[in-house]
C-alpha cells in the first residue's frame, strides 16, 4: 500500500472514529433540549403583545428557589407527575410573581434601542407540544414613542442552569409592516425587525445547516449511505431519493398538514441508520467487495437491478421519517404564508449544503480507497457500517425504552 494511500486510509478512520465516538451520547441528537416559542403582534393601543409557549416543568424548575422545598417547585412538580392540567396552570397562577420575574429577566422588547415595558395579561394556559405539557403566557409590552424598529431577545433556560441545553426560542411576527420567523439561541440571541432579508436568509439557513451538524443520528445515516455506495452515481440516487423525501415531510409538517409524535418519530430514525448499515453489510457477506445495486446495461451505462430498487424504496421511506425529525427540530406554529415558506426553504438548504459537503468530503477518499486497495477500503467501510449499526440498534432501544 503506498504512503499516500496509507494516509487517506488513516484520516478516514480518524474521521469515522471522531464521528462514532460522539455518537456514544445519543442525548446530544436530540434530547435533553428545549425550544421556547414567541408569537409577536402589534396590539392596541401601540401596545406590542407577546404570547409565549413555554415547556412547563423546565420553566417550574428554572423559576423555582434551587431548593427542593420551594412552594412553586413543589407544587409544579407534583402537578406534572399526576398530568393535571388544570393543576398545572393553577400553580403557575399561584406563583406568578416568580414565574413571571424569571420571564422578565430572559425574554426583553426593545422599541428603538430603548427598552419596553411587560405586564402580563391574564393568566396562565396550558396546551401540549410533541406531547410534552406548554405553558402559555401573554404578555403586553409598552414602548415609549412609535419606534419602527423593534429587537427581541432570548435567553430562556440557559445552559448555565444546567437543565438543559442548546435552547432555542422560535419568534413568529406581525410587527413594523413585517411578517415572517426568526430562531435565537445563545450564539444568536436577538432579532430585530430591521434587519434585511438576506440577514433573515442567513438566520434560517444557518439554523438548517446546524441542526444537521448537531443531529449525529441523521448523520449516521447519510455515513451508511455513503459506506454502502461503490459508484457515484449509487451515492447521488441514494442522497437524491433521501433528499425528495425528506423534504417533502418537512415541509408538510412545519406547515402544520401532518403531525406525527417525537416518540414514534425519534426510534424510526434510529432504526432507519441500523437498517441502511446491515443492508450493505448483508451484501458484503453475501457478495463480497464487489457487490453493486448497479448493472451493466447494453449501452454501457448503468441501470438499476431489482435490489437496487429496493435500496432505494427502503432510502425514501426512512427519508420521509428523517424529514418528520427535521420539522420537529425547527418547531415552527403558525399560518401558512409565503414568508412562512421562505423561511421553510432556507432551513432545508442550510441542510442539503451541509449534506452535499459531507458527500463530498468522504465518499472520493472511500473511492481511492476501494480502487487502490480493495482490501482495505472493504474493512474501513465495513467497520463503519458495522458501527454505525450498532449506535443505530442502541439508540432504537433507549428512545423505545424512553417513550
Amino acid at each position: 500500500m503506498s504512503q499516500r494511500i496509507r494516509r487517506a486510509l488513516v484520516g478516514v478512520v480518524a474521521v469515522l472514529i471522531a464521528i462514532l465516538s460522539t455518537a456514544a451520547q445519543p442525548a446530544s441528537a436530540h434530547g435533553f433540549t428545549s425550544t421556547a416559542y414567541a408569537d409577536v403582534t402589534s396590539g392596541d393601543g401601540g401596545h406590542i403583545r407577546t404570547e409565549l409557549a413555554l415547556e412547563y416543568d423546565l420553566l417550574v424548575v428554572s423559576a423555582a428557589d434551587s431548593e427542593k422545598d420551594d412552594p412553586l417547585f413543589r407544587a409544579g412538580t407534583a402537578a406534572f407527575e399526576s398530568g393535571d392540567t388544570a393543576g398545572q396552570a393553577a400553580a403557575l397562577d399561584g406563583h406568578a410573581k416568580s414565574v413571571t420575574a424569571y420571564v422578565g429577566r430572559h425574554f426583553s422588547l426593545t422599541s428603538d434601542g430603548k427598552d419596553c415595558a411587560p405586564r402580563r395579561s391574564g393568566g396562565f394556559s396550558m396546551g401540549q407540544r410533541e406531547g410534552v405539557p406548554y405553558a402559555g403566557l401573554v404578555v403586553d409590552w409598552a414602548c415609549a414613542g412609535g419606534g419602527r424598529a423593534h429587537e427581541v431577545r432570548s435567553g430562556l433556560f440557559p445552559d448555565a442552569e444546567g437543565f438543559v441545553k442548546g435552547t432555542k426560542t422560535i419568534v413568529t411576527y406581525t410587527i413594523d409592516g413585517h411578517s415572517g420567523s426568526a430562531a435565537l439561541d445563545a450564539a444568536h440571541p436577538s432579532f430585530s425587525t430591521a434587519q434585511t432579508w438576506y440577514e433573515r436568509f442567513w438566520e434560517f439557513f444557518r439554523l438548517g445547516a446546524e441542526h444537521l451538524l448537531s443531529g449525529i443520528d441523521h448523520i449516521l445515516f447519510l455515513l451508511a449511505l455513503i459506506a454502502g455506495s461503490r459508484r457515484l452515481r449509487e451515492i447521488v440516487l441514494a442522497a437524491t431519493s433521501f433528499t425528495l423525501a425528506h423534504s417533502v415531510t418537512f415541509m408538510l409538517a412545519a406547515l402544520g398538514l401532518v403531525e406525527v409524535p417525537a416518540r414514534a418519530v425519534e426510534p424510526v430514525i434510529a432504526l432507519s441508520i441500523a437498517v441502511v448499515a446491515g443492508w450493505y453489510l448483508w451484501r458484503i457477506w453475501r457478495q463480497g467487495d464487489h457487490a453493486t445495486d448497479l448493472e451493466p446495461a447494453g449501452d454501457g451505462h448503468f441501470s438499476l437491478d431489482r435490489a437496487g430498487w429496493t435500496r432505494l424504496g427502503v432510502v425514501f421511506c426512512f427519508g420521509l421519517v428523517h424529514g418528520l425529525g427535521f420539522a420537529g427540530a425547527l418547531g415552527i406554529d403558525e399560518a401558512w404564508s409565503w414568508t412562512l415558506l421562505w423561511s421553510l426553504l432556507v432551513f432545508n438548504i442550510g441542510i442539503e449544503v451541509v449534506q452535499l459537503t459531507i458527500i463530498a468530503a468522504v465518499f472520493p477518499l472511500l473511492v481511492l480507497l476501494r480502487g487502490r486497495a480493495p482490501t482495505a477500503g472493504l474493512r474501513v467501510t465495513g467497520a463503519v457500517s458495522a458501527g454505525v449499526a450498532v449506535m443505530g440498534m442502541v439508540w432504537c432501544v433507549q428512545r423505545l425504552l424512553g417513550a
